[in-house]
Protein backbone atom coordinates (compact mmCIF):
# COMPACT_ATOMS: atom_id res chain seq x y z
CA UNK A 1 0.00 0.00 0.00
CA UNK A 2 1.12 3.52 -0.79
CA UNK A 3 1.96 5.67 2.24
CA UNK A 4 -0.57 8.46 2.98
CA UNK A 5 0.04 11.66 1.01
CA UNK A 6 2.00 14.23 2.98
CA UNK A 7 0.20 17.48 3.73
CA UNK A 8 1.66 20.37 1.70
CA UNK A 9 1.90 23.85 3.11
CA UNK A 10 1.58 26.69 0.52
CA UNK A 11 3.33 29.77 1.83
CA UNK A 12 2.81 33.28 0.45
CA UNK A 13 4.38 36.48 1.75
CA UNK A 14 2.89 39.57 0.07
CA UNK A 15 5.42 41.85 1.74
CA UNK A 16 8.43 39.90 0.49
CA UNK A 17 9.01 41.99 -2.68
CA UNK A 18 8.75 45.34 -0.90
CA UNK A 19 10.93 44.07 1.98
CA UNK A 20 13.51 42.84 -0.51
CA UNK A 21 13.63 46.26 -2.20
CA UNK A 22 14.03 47.98 1.17
CA UNK A 23 16.89 45.69 2.13
CA UNK A 24 18.60 46.18 -1.21
CA UNK A 25 18.28 49.93 -0.77
CA UNK A 26 19.78 49.68 2.74
CA UNK A 27 22.69 47.58 1.45
CA UNK A 28 23.34 50.09 -1.34
CA UNK A 29 23.14 53.06 1.03
CA UNK A 30 25.73 51.41 3.32
CA UNK A 31 27.87 50.34 0.32
CA UNK A 32 27.56 46.67 1.37
CA UNK A 33 28.13 44.15 -1.43
CA UNK A 34 28.08 46.94 -4.06
CA UNK A 35 30.26 46.03 -7.02
CA UNK A 36 29.88 48.93 -9.45
CA UNK A 37 29.80 52.73 -9.19
CA UNK A 38 27.76 55.04 -11.43
CA UNK A 39 29.30 58.48 -11.95
CA UNK A 40 27.23 61.59 -12.73
CA UNK A 41 29.59 64.53 -12.80
CA UNK A 42 31.32 64.52 -9.42
CA UNK A 43 28.59 62.40 -7.84
CA UNK A 44 29.33 58.69 -7.31
CA UNK A 45 26.51 56.21 -6.71
CA UNK A 46 27.39 52.70 -5.47
CA UNK A 47 25.19 50.02 -7.09
CA UNK A 48 24.68 46.26 -7.36
CA UNK A 49 25.39 44.73 -10.76
CA UNK A 50 22.58 42.22 -10.51
CA UNK A 51 20.03 45.01 -9.84
CA UNK A 52 21.28 47.11 -12.76
CA UNK A 53 21.29 44.08 -15.07
CA UNK A 54 17.70 43.28 -14.05
CA UNK A 55 16.57 46.88 -14.73
CA UNK A 56 18.40 47.76 -17.93
CA UNK A 57 19.07 45.80 -21.12
CA UNK A 58 22.16 47.92 -21.60
CA UNK A 59 23.64 46.86 -18.25
CA UNK A 60 22.65 43.24 -18.86
CA UNK A 61 24.64 43.27 -22.09
CA UNK A 62 27.50 45.07 -20.37
CA UNK A 63 27.85 42.70 -17.44
CA UNK A 64 26.91 39.39 -19.04
CA UNK A 65 28.44 39.42 -22.55
CA UNK A 66 32.13 39.93 -21.95
CA UNK A 67 32.14 43.74 -22.35
CA UNK A 68 35.20 45.34 -20.87
CA UNK A 69 32.90 47.11 -18.41
CA UNK A 70 32.32 43.73 -16.67
CA UNK A 71 35.86 43.99 -15.34
CA UNK A 72 35.57 47.64 -14.31
CA UNK A 73 34.17 49.15 -11.13
CA UNK A 74 32.84 52.35 -12.82
CA UNK A 75 30.39 52.99 -15.68
CA UNK A 76 29.47 56.30 -17.39
CA UNK A 77 27.23 55.52 -20.39
CA UNK A 78 23.73 55.94 -21.81
CA UNK A 79 21.40 53.78 -19.67
CA UNK A 80 18.51 51.80 -21.05
CA UNK A 81 15.93 52.34 -18.33
CA UNK A 82 12.85 52.39 -20.58
CA UNK A 83 10.21 53.73 -18.23
CA UNK A 84 12.57 56.31 -16.75
CA UNK A 85 13.61 57.33 -20.26
CA UNK A 86 10.00 57.94 -21.32
CA UNK A 87 9.29 59.81 -18.10
CA UNK A 88 12.15 62.16 -18.95
CA UNK A 89 10.78 62.50 -22.48
CA UNK A 90 7.32 63.41 -21.18
CA UNK A 91 8.85 66.03 -18.90
CA UNK A 92 10.79 67.58 -21.79
CA UNK A 93 7.67 67.56 -23.95
CA UNK A 94 5.83 69.49 -21.24
CA UNK A 95 8.53 72.16 -21.45
CA UNK A 96 8.27 72.62 -25.22
CA UNK A 97 7.87 76.21 -26.43
CA UNK A 98 8.31 77.87 -29.84
CA UNK A 99 11.60 79.39 -28.66
CA UNK A 100 13.13 76.03 -27.63
CA UNK A 101 11.48 73.40 -29.86
CA UNK A 102 14.34 73.45 -32.39
CA UNK A 103 16.86 72.77 -29.60
CA UNK A 104 14.61 70.04 -28.25
CA UNK A 105 14.47 68.48 -31.71
CA UNK A 106 18.26 68.33 -31.83
CA UNK A 107 18.33 66.88 -28.30
CA UNK A 108 15.89 64.18 -29.37
CA UNK A 109 18.35 63.14 -32.09
CA UNK A 110 21.17 62.87 -29.56
CA UNK A 111 18.95 60.84 -27.22
CA UNK A 112 17.37 58.87 -30.08
CA UNK A 113 13.99 59.74 -28.53
CA UNK A 114 11.23 59.38 -31.13
CA UNK A 115 8.42 60.71 -28.93
CA UNK A 116 10.24 63.95 -28.15
CA UNK A 117 11.34 64.32 -31.77
CA UNK A 118 7.76 64.03 -33.01
CA UNK A 119 6.35 66.59 -30.57
CA UNK A 120 9.19 69.05 -31.13
CA UNK A 121 8.74 68.81 -34.92
CA UNK A 122 4.98 69.32 -34.60
CA UNK A 123 5.46 72.47 -32.54
CA UNK A 124 8.07 73.81 -34.96
CA UNK A 125 5.69 73.28 -37.89
CA UNK A 126 2.58 74.64 -36.16
CA UNK A 127 4.28 77.69 -34.60
CA UNK A 128 6.65 78.51 -37.43
CA UNK A 129 5.82 82.21 -37.31
CA UNK A 130 7.28 82.38 -33.79
CA UNK A 131 9.98 79.78 -34.43
CA UNK A 132 11.31 81.67 -37.46
CA UNK A 133 12.30 84.61 -35.26
CA UNK A 134 14.21 82.47 -32.75
CA UNK A 135 18.01 82.41 -32.62
CA UNK A 136 17.99 78.62 -32.89
CA UNK A 137 16.64 78.75 -36.44
CA UNK A 138 19.75 80.55 -37.70
CA UNK A 139 21.85 77.69 -36.28
CA UNK A 140 20.11 75.04 -38.39
CA UNK A 141 22.10 73.29 -41.08
CA UNK A 142 21.06 73.73 -44.71
CA UNK A 143 19.57 70.22 -44.78
CA UNK A 144 17.59 70.89 -41.59
CA UNK A 145 16.20 74.19 -42.89
CA UNK A 146 15.34 72.65 -46.27
CA UNK A 147 13.47 69.90 -44.45
CA UNK A 148 11.22 72.45 -42.77
CA UNK A 149 10.64 74.69 -45.81
CA UNK A 150 9.72 71.85 -48.18
CA UNK A 151 7.22 70.27 -45.79
CA UNK A 152 3.57 70.59 -46.90
CA UNK A 153 2.39 70.84 -43.29
CA UNK A 154 4.42 73.97 -42.48
CA UNK A 155 2.08 76.59 -40.98
CA UNK A 156 3.42 79.69 -42.68
CA UNK A 157 2.57 82.06 -45.45
CA UNK A 158 4.96 82.04 -48.37
CA UNK A 159 6.09 85.57 -47.51
CA UNK A 160 7.29 84.21 -44.14
CA UNK A 161 9.08 81.34 -45.87
CA UNK A 162 11.04 83.80 -48.00
CA UNK A 163 11.90 86.08 -45.07
CA UNK A 164 13.09 83.06 -43.09
CA UNK A 165 15.53 81.88 -45.74
CA UNK A 166 16.88 85.42 -46.14
CA UNK A 167 17.45 85.77 -42.38
CA UNK A 168 19.19 82.37 -42.28
CA UNK A 169 21.57 83.29 -45.11
CA UNK A 170 22.39 86.72 -43.67
CA UNK A 171 23.29 85.12 -40.33
CA UNK A 172 26.41 83.75 -42.05
CA UNK A 173 26.54 85.34 -45.52
CA UNK A 174 30.07 84.24 -46.39
CA UNK A 175 29.37 80.51 -46.22
CA UNK A 176 25.63 80.57 -46.98
CA UNK A 177 25.21 82.97 -49.91
CA UNK A 178 25.65 80.15 -52.40
CA UNK A 179 22.55 78.34 -51.06
CA UNK A 180 20.06 81.04 -52.08
CA UNK A 181 18.88 79.36 -55.30
CA UNK A 182 18.27 75.99 -53.62
CA UNK A 183 16.34 77.64 -50.79
CA UNK A 184 14.40 79.95 -53.12
CA UNK A 185 13.01 76.90 -54.91
CA UNK A 186 11.21 76.00 -51.68
CA UNK A 187 9.11 79.19 -51.86
CA UNK A 188 5.79 78.38 -53.53
CA UNK A 189 5.64 81.36 -55.87
CA UNK A 190 2.13 80.73 -57.12
CA UNK A 191 0.76 81.43 -53.64
CA UNK A 192 2.65 84.70 -53.09
CA UNK A 193 0.92 88.02 -53.51
CA UNK A 194 2.23 89.33 -56.88
CA UNK A 195 3.05 92.75 -55.44
CA UNK A 196 5.26 91.15 -52.81
CA UNK A 197 6.97 88.98 -55.41
CA UNK A 198 7.69 91.60 -58.04
CA UNK A 199 8.25 94.68 -55.89
CA UNK A 200 9.93 93.21 -52.81
CA UNK A 201 11.48 89.83 -53.59
CA UNK A 202 12.59 90.71 -57.11
CA UNK A 203 14.47 93.76 -55.82
CA UNK A 204 16.17 91.99 -52.92
CA UNK A 205 19.98 92.16 -53.41
CA UNK A 206 20.37 88.54 -52.37
CA UNK A 207 17.91 87.38 -55.05
CA UNK A 208 19.44 89.65 -57.66
CA UNK A 209 22.84 88.10 -56.96
CA UNK A 210 21.55 84.71 -58.20
CA UNK A 211 21.06 84.21 -61.93
CA UNK A 212 18.74 81.24 -61.36
CA UNK A 213 16.53 83.21 -58.94
CA UNK A 214 16.13 86.11 -61.37
CA UNK A 215 15.31 83.67 -64.20
CA UNK A 216 12.61 82.03 -62.06
CA UNK A 217 11.04 85.40 -61.22
CA UNK A 218 11.16 86.44 -64.86
CA UNK A 219 9.36 83.21 -65.82
CA UNK A 220 6.58 84.04 -63.38
CA UNK A 221 6.42 87.60 -64.69
CA UNK A 222 6.05 86.43 -68.30
CA UNK A 223 3.38 83.94 -67.29
CA UNK A 224 1.30 86.56 -65.48
CA UNK A 225 1.75 89.41 -67.93
CA UNK A 226 1.29 87.30 -71.05
CA UNK A 227 -2.19 86.02 -70.29
CA UNK A 228 -3.64 84.35 -73.33
CA UNK A 229 -0.37 84.10 -75.26
CA UNK A 230 1.86 82.05 -72.96
CA UNK A 231 1.20 79.09 -70.70
CA UNK A 232 3.14 77.01 -68.21
CA UNK A 233 3.92 74.54 -71.02
CA UNK A 234 6.00 77.21 -72.76
CA UNK A 235 8.56 77.52 -69.99
CA UNK A 236 11.62 75.50 -69.08
CA UNK A 237 11.08 72.12 -67.46
CA UNK A 238 12.73 73.16 -64.19
CA UNK A 239 10.15 75.90 -63.68
CA UNK A 240 7.06 73.70 -63.99
CA UNK A 241 7.30 71.91 -60.62
CA UNK A 242 7.99 75.24 -58.88
CA UNK A 243 4.84 76.81 -60.29
CA UNK A 244 2.74 73.68 -59.79
CA UNK A 245 3.71 73.20 -56.11
CA UNK A 246 0.49 72.85 -54.10
CA UNK A 247 -0.57 75.18 -51.34
CA UNK A 248 0.67 73.95 -47.99
CA UNK A 249 -1.88 71.63 -46.41
CA UNK A 250 -1.69 73.55 -43.14
CA UNK A 251 -3.57 76.35 -44.88
CA UNK A 252 -7.25 75.97 -44.07
CA UNK A 253 -9.76 76.54 -46.86
CA UNK A 254 -12.62 78.22 -45.06
CA UNK A 255 -16.16 78.97 -46.20
CA UNK A 256 -17.32 82.54 -45.60
CA UNK A 257 -20.79 84.05 -46.08
CA UNK A 258 -21.15 87.84 -46.20
CA UNK A 259 -23.79 90.52 -46.75
CA UNK A 260 -27.10 89.90 -48.50
CA UNK A 261 -30.71 90.37 -47.46
CA UNK A 262 -31.54 88.86 -44.08
CA UNK A 263 -34.98 87.41 -43.39
CA UNK A 264 -36.34 89.60 -46.22
CA UNK A 265 -36.27 92.55 -43.84
CA UNK A 266 -32.92 94.29 -43.72
CA UNK A 267 -29.71 94.33 -45.71
CA UNK A 268 -27.24 92.37 -43.60
CA UNK A 269 -23.85 93.56 -42.33
CA UNK A 270 -23.06 90.07 -41.06
CA UNK A 271 -19.98 88.11 -42.10
CA UNK A 272 -20.01 84.44 -41.09
CA UNK A 273 -17.34 81.75 -41.21
CA UNK A 274 -18.08 78.03 -41.02
CA UNK A 275 -16.03 76.09 -38.48
CA UNK A 276 -15.71 72.67 -40.10
CA UNK A 277 -14.47 70.94 -36.95
CA UNK A 278 -17.27 72.23 -34.73
CA UNK A 279 -19.81 72.16 -37.57
CA UNK A 280 -21.17 75.56 -36.69
CA UNK A 281 -21.14 79.16 -37.89
CA UNK A 282 -19.13 81.87 -36.16
CA UNK A 283 -19.36 85.61 -36.68
CA UNK A 284 -16.64 87.81 -38.08
CA UNK A 285 -16.43 91.58 -37.76
CA UNK A 286 -19.50 93.20 -39.33
CA UNK A 287 -19.38 95.14 -42.57
CA UNK A 288 -18.94 98.89 -41.95
CA UNK A 289 -22.14 99.75 -43.92
CA UNK A 290 -25.28 98.07 -45.23
CA UNK A 291 -24.96 97.37 -48.93
CA UNK A 292 -27.82 96.12 -51.12
CA UNK A 293 -26.81 93.94 -54.08
CA UNK A 294 -23.08 94.43 -53.70
CA UNK A 295 -20.76 91.87 -55.28
CA UNK A 296 -18.32 89.59 -53.47
CA UNK A 297 -15.09 87.90 -54.53
CA UNK A 298 -11.93 86.38 -53.02
CA UNK A 299 -8.40 87.13 -54.22
CA UNK A 300 -5.09 86.28 -52.50
CA UNK A 301 -7.01 85.11 -49.39
CA UNK A 302 -8.69 88.53 -49.11
CA UNK A 303 -12.46 88.99 -49.21
CA UNK A 304 -13.62 91.90 -51.39
CA UNK A 305 -17.05 93.53 -51.20
CA UNK A 306 -17.55 95.86 -54.16
CA UNK A 307 -20.12 98.56 -54.83
CA UNK A 308 -23.78 98.08 -53.94
CA UNK A 309 -26.58 100.38 -52.95
CA UNK A 310 -26.07 101.97 -49.53
CA UNK A 311 -29.16 101.56 -47.35
CA UNK A 312 -28.10 103.08 -44.03
CA UNK A 313 -28.38 106.70 -45.19
CA UNK A 314 -31.37 108.98 -45.61
CA UNK A 315 -31.11 108.69 -49.38
CA UNK A 316 -29.68 105.49 -50.84
CA UNK A 317 -26.69 105.94 -53.14
CA UNK A 318 -24.96 103.70 -55.64
CA UNK A 319 -21.46 103.03 -54.34
CA UNK A 320 -18.10 102.45 -55.97
CA UNK A 321 -16.39 101.75 -52.65
CA UNK A 322 -14.41 98.53 -52.18
CA UNK A 323 -14.16 96.93 -48.73
CA UNK A 324 -11.68 94.16 -47.90
CA UNK A 325 -11.43 91.66 -45.06
CA UNK A 326 -8.57 89.34 -44.12
CA UNK A 327 -9.15 86.41 -41.77
CA UNK A 328 -5.65 87.04 -40.45
CA UNK A 329 -6.66 90.40 -38.95
CA UNK A 330 -10.48 90.11 -38.98
CA UNK A 331 -10.66 93.82 -39.78
CA UNK A 332 -12.41 95.64 -42.63
CA UNK A 333 -10.45 98.13 -44.71
CA UNK A 334 -11.17 100.19 -47.80
CA UNK A 335 -9.31 99.53 -51.05
CA UNK A 336 -8.98 101.49 -54.28
CA UNK A 337 -12.57 102.29 -55.39
CA UNK A 338 -14.04 101.15 -58.70
CA UNK A 339 -14.10 103.52 -61.66
CA UNK A 340 -17.90 103.58 -61.79
CA UNK A 341 -20.54 103.13 -59.07
CA UNK A 342 -22.76 100.11 -59.63
CA UNK A 343 -24.95 97.50 -57.94
CA UNK A 344 -26.54 94.17 -58.93
CA UNK A 345 -23.31 93.54 -60.87
CA UNK A 346 -21.17 90.40 -61.15
CA UNK A 347 -17.56 89.98 -60.03
CA UNK A 348 -14.97 87.27 -60.69
CA UNK A 349 -11.25 86.90 -59.95
CA UNK A 350 -8.55 85.36 -62.13
CA UNK A 351 -4.84 85.21 -61.30
CA UNK A 352 -4.09 88.69 -59.87
CA UNK A 353 -7.13 90.39 -61.45
CA UNK A 354 -10.68 91.20 -60.32
CA UNK A 355 -13.25 91.79 -63.07
CA UNK A 356 -16.50 93.69 -62.45
CA UNK A 357 -19.20 93.16 -65.08
CA UNK A 358 -22.43 94.97 -65.85
CA UNK A 359 -25.08 95.69 -63.25
CA UNK A 360 -26.98 98.91 -62.65
CA UNK A 361 -25.19 102.26 -62.67
CA UNK A 362 -25.77 105.47 -60.74
CA UNK A 363 -28.70 106.24 -63.08
CA UNK A 364 -30.28 102.87 -62.10
CA UNK A 365 -29.96 101.76 -65.75
CA UNK A 366 -28.38 98.56 -67.06
CA UNK A 367 -24.74 98.95 -68.06
CA UNK A 368 -22.54 96.82 -70.30
CA UNK A 369 -19.40 98.31 -68.82
CA UNK A 370 -16.59 96.05 -67.56
CA UNK A 371 -13.62 97.13 -65.47
CA UNK A 372 -10.58 95.29 -64.18
CA UNK A 373 -8.58 95.67 -60.97
CA UNK A 374 -4.88 94.82 -61.12
CA UNK A 375 -3.80 93.82 -57.61
CA UNK A 376 -0.12 94.10 -58.57
CA UNK A 377 -0.40 97.83 -59.24
CA UNK A 378 -3.53 98.63 -57.20
CA UNK A 379 -5.21 100.11 -60.28
CA UNK A 380 -8.57 99.90 -62.01
CA UNK A 381 -8.98 100.14 -65.77
CA UNK A 382 -11.89 99.86 -68.20
CA UNK A 383 -11.85 96.91 -70.60
CA UNK A 384 -14.06 95.85 -73.50
CA UNK A 385 -17.79 96.02 -72.63
CA UNK A 386 -20.15 93.05 -72.84
CA UNK A 387 -21.70 92.44 -76.29
CA UNK A 388 -25.15 91.94 -74.74
CA UNK A 389 -26.29 93.84 -71.66
CA UNK A 390 -27.74 91.35 -69.16
CA UNK A 391 -28.63 91.31 -65.49
CA UNK A 392 -28.02 88.43 -63.03
CA UNK A 393 -26.02 86.06 -65.29
CA UNK A 394 -23.93 83.18 -63.95
CA UNK A 395 -20.23 84.09 -64.21
CA UNK A 396 -17.01 82.04 -63.86
CA UNK A 397 -13.39 82.34 -65.00
CA UNK A 398 -11.13 79.52 -66.17
CA UNK A 399 -8.48 78.84 -68.80
CA UNK A 400 -7.79 82.57 -69.45
CA UNK A 401 -11.46 83.28 -70.17
CA UNK A 402 -14.53 84.63 -68.41
CA UNK A 403 -17.78 82.82 -69.17
CA UNK A 404 -21.11 84.57 -68.70
CA UNK A 405 -24.19 82.35 -68.90
CA UNK A 406 -27.74 83.61 -69.43
CA UNK A 407 -29.24 86.30 -67.22
CA UNK A 408 -32.10 88.57 -68.17
CA UNK A 409 -32.43 91.61 -70.42
CA UNK A 410 -33.94 95.03 -69.67
CA UNK A 411 -37.45 93.62 -70.13
CA UNK A 412 -36.75 90.81 -67.61
CA UNK A 413 -36.80 88.12 -70.28
CA UNK A 414 -34.19 85.31 -69.97
CA UNK A 415 -31.25 85.49 -72.38
CA UNK A 416 -30.23 82.18 -73.96
CA UNK A 417 -26.65 83.19 -74.57
CA UNK A 418 -23.08 82.39 -73.50
CA UNK A 419 -20.79 85.43 -73.62
CA UNK A 420 -17.05 84.68 -73.46
CA UNK A 421 -14.34 87.23 -72.70
CA UNK A 422 -10.73 86.39 -73.61
CA UNK A 423 -8.65 88.03 -70.88
CA UNK A 424 -5.37 88.35 -72.78
CA UNK A 425 -6.90 89.61 -76.02
CA UNK A 426 -9.51 91.87 -74.38
CA UNK A 427 -12.14 90.51 -76.77
CA UNK A 428 -15.67 89.09 -76.42
CA UNK A 429 -17.52 86.49 -78.43
CA UNK A 430 -21.06 85.16 -78.07
CA UNK A 431 -22.60 81.72 -78.49
CA UNK A 432 -26.32 81.06 -78.60
CA UNK A 433 -27.31 77.97 -76.65
CA UNK A 434 -30.85 76.75 -76.00
CA UNK A 435 -29.68 74.90 -72.87
CA UNK A 436 -28.92 78.19 -71.14
CA UNK A 437 -31.90 79.53 -69.22
CA UNK A 438 -30.68 80.74 -65.86
CA UNK A 439 -31.32 83.97 -63.94
CA UNK A 440 -29.82 84.80 -60.53
CA UNK A 441 -27.75 81.61 -60.43
CA UNK A 442 -24.15 81.21 -59.20
CA UNK A 443 -21.44 79.45 -61.20
CA UNK A 444 -18.45 77.59 -59.74
CA UNK A 445 -15.35 76.10 -61.40
CA UNK A 446 -14.40 72.59 -60.29
CA UNK A 447 -12.01 70.25 -62.09
CA UNK A 448 -12.02 72.29 -65.33
CA UNK A 449 -15.83 72.31 -65.49
CA UNK A 450 -18.20 75.20 -64.77
CA UNK A 451 -21.22 74.27 -62.66
CA UNK A 452 -24.33 76.44 -63.02
CA UNK A 453 -26.63 75.88 -60.05
CA UNK A 454 -30.32 76.65 -60.42
CA UNK A 455 -31.57 80.11 -61.37
CA UNK A 456 -35.40 79.97 -61.21
CA UNK A 457 -34.98 76.27 -61.95
CA UNK A 458 -33.92 73.05 -60.18
CA UNK A 459 -31.40 72.23 -62.87
CA UNK A 460 -27.68 71.90 -62.20
CA UNK A 461 -25.54 71.86 -65.33
CA UNK A 462 -21.81 71.19 -65.75
CA UNK A 463 -20.30 72.99 -68.74
CA UNK A 464 -17.23 71.49 -70.42
CA UNK A 465 -15.38 74.48 -71.89
CA UNK A 466 -13.18 72.39 -74.19
CA UNK A 467 -16.04 70.42 -75.74
CA UNK A 468 -18.60 73.27 -75.49
CA UNK A 469 -21.00 70.75 -74.02
CA UNK A 470 -23.38 70.69 -71.04
CA UNK A 471 -23.80 67.67 -68.77
CA UNK A 472 -26.87 67.41 -66.55
CA UNK A 473 -26.26 66.80 -62.82
CA UNK A 474 -28.56 65.87 -59.94
CA UNK A 475 -31.30 68.48 -59.48
CA UNK A 476 -31.78 70.81 -56.53
CA UNK A 477 -34.73 69.99 -54.27
CA UNK A 478 -36.51 73.24 -55.18
CA UNK A 479 -36.43 75.90 -57.84
CA UNK A 480 -33.71 78.13 -56.42
CA UNK A 481 -32.53 81.69 -57.18
CA UNK A 482 -30.57 84.52 -55.56
CA UNK A 483 -28.46 81.94 -53.72
CA UNK A 484 -24.67 81.74 -53.54
CA UNK A 485 -22.14 78.95 -54.05
CA UNK A 486 -18.44 78.20 -53.81
CA UNK A 487 -16.02 75.32 -54.32
CA UNK A 488 -14.33 73.75 -51.30
CA UNK A 489 -12.36 70.48 -51.17
CA UNK A 490 -13.56 69.43 -54.64
CA UNK A 491 -17.21 69.88 -53.69
CA UNK A 492 -19.86 72.53 -54.27
CA UNK A 493 -21.40 74.34 -51.30
CA UNK A 494 -24.65 76.25 -51.76
CA UNK A 495 -26.03 78.68 -49.20
CA UNK A 496 -29.37 80.45 -48.74
CA UNK A 497 -31.31 82.03 -51.56
CA UNK A 498 -35.00 82.04 -52.43
CA UNK A 499 -37.11 79.17 -53.69
CA UNK A 500 -40.53 78.51 -55.18
CA UNK A 501 -42.68 76.47 -52.80
CA UNK A 502 -45.49 74.05 -53.65
CA UNK A 503 -47.97 76.91 -53.93
CA UNK A 504 -45.81 78.81 -56.44
CA UNK A 505 -44.96 81.40 -53.80
CA UNK A 506 -41.40 82.64 -53.31
CA UNK A 507 -39.84 82.09 -49.89
CA UNK A 508 -36.43 82.76 -48.38
CA UNK A 509 -34.29 79.89 -47.12
CA UNK A 510 -31.47 79.24 -44.68
CA UNK A 511 -30.39 76.04 -46.47
CA UNK A 512 -26.75 74.94 -46.44
CA UNK A 513 -26.13 72.11 -48.92
CA UNK A 514 -23.23 70.28 -50.51
CA UNK A 515 -22.91 68.65 -53.95
CA UNK A 516 -20.33 65.94 -54.65
CA UNK A 517 -19.56 65.73 -58.40
CA UNK A 518 -18.01 62.27 -57.99
CA UNK A 519 -21.23 60.73 -56.69
CA UNK A 520 -23.63 63.26 -58.26
CA UNK A 521 -25.44 63.62 -54.93
CA UNK A 522 -26.64 66.42 -52.68
CA UNK A 523 -26.37 66.36 -48.87
CA UNK A 524 -27.61 68.76 -46.22
CA UNK A 525 -24.83 70.44 -44.21
CA UNK A 526 -27.13 72.11 -41.70
CA UNK A 527 -28.56 75.61 -41.67
CA UNK A 528 -27.41 79.20 -41.84
CA UNK A 529 -28.04 81.20 -38.65
CA UNK A 530 -30.83 83.05 -40.53
CA UNK A 531 -32.55 83.13 -43.92
CA UNK A 532 -30.43 84.96 -46.48
CA UNK A 533 -30.31 85.80 -50.18
CA UNK A 534 -28.32 88.00 -52.60
CA UNK A 535 -25.26 87.39 -50.43
CA UNK A 536 -21.71 86.27 -51.08
CA UNK A 537 -20.41 82.75 -50.44
CA UNK A 538 -16.64 82.41 -50.86
CA UNK A 539 -13.67 80.22 -50.03
CA UNK A 540 -10.84 81.96 -48.20
CA UNK A 541 -7.47 80.49 -47.31
CA UNK A 542 -5.83 81.27 -43.98
CA UNK A 543 -2.99 80.02 -41.81
CA UNK A 544 -3.80 81.71 -38.51
CA UNK A 545 -7.37 81.79 -37.25
CA UNK A 546 -7.56 85.06 -35.35
CA UNK A 547 -11.27 85.29 -36.10
CA UNK A 548 -11.83 82.56 -33.50
CA UNK A 549 -10.53 84.94 -30.82
CA UNK A 550 -12.83 87.78 -31.80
Amino acid sequence: MDPPAAEVLHYSDEEQSSTLLLQLHKLRAESILTDVILCAGRTEIPCHRNVLASSSAYFRAMFCNGFRETRQTKAASMLQFGRLFEACSRFLQSQLRPDNCLSMFRLSDLMNCDSLRKKAKEMAMESFTDVSSSEDLCELSLQELMGYLEDDSLCAQEEEVFETLVAWIRHDPVSRRGTVSNLFKKVRLRHLHPTYLFQFIANDPLIQSSTLCTEIIESVRRLMFSIGTRSIRDFVVDFKPLWAAPRRCSHDDTLVVVGGRRNNELTSREALVFDEKKQKWQRLTKLPVRLYKASHVALHSILYVLGGLTTNTSSSQVSRTVYTLSLKTNQWRTAEPMLEPRFAHQTVSYLHFIFVLGGLGSDRQLTAGVERYNSMFNQWEAVAPMPETVLYPAVAATNQRIYMFGGQDATHDPVRLIQVYHIGRNMWCTMENRTVKNVSAPAVVLDEKIYIIGGYTRRVMAYDTEANRFVKCANLKERRMHHAATGLNNKLYVTGGRYVNGHDAIEDTDAFECFDPKTDTWTCKGRLPFKLFDHGCLTLTCVTQNWKKS
